[in-house]
């Protein structure tokens, strides 16, 4: 199984509805590493390190949750960090 880091960038509503914290809760559950955080300009951009699978559940659980509105995601594959856990910024 090969390891891949992707930086995804959220639009539609997902600030102020528990976008942030829903996505730690899933991806420690998925065993993911990364990180989240809210930007000033209303998206929420998120770094998330695991399989393409589990990078994939994560994404499809998040657009599942109850008050989260995703419009649009843009991914990036960049380089894997050395870290552990998965942290809201």
């Amino acid at each position: 199984m090969d390891i891949i880091r992707k930086q995804y960038t959220f639009t539609g509503r997902v600030q102020g509805v528990g976008f942030r914290y829903s996505a730690q809760y899933l991806a420690q559950g998925l065993g993911l590493t990364g990180w989240v955080k809210n930007e000033w300009d209303g998206t929420v951009v998120m770094e998330a390190q695991g399989t393409e699978e589990q990078l994939n559940q994560l994404i499809q659980m998040l657009k599942r949750r109850s008050f989260i509105r995703i419009e649009y995601v843009a991914e990036l594959i960049i380089p894997i960090q050395k870290e552990s856990g998965f942290h809201v910024r």
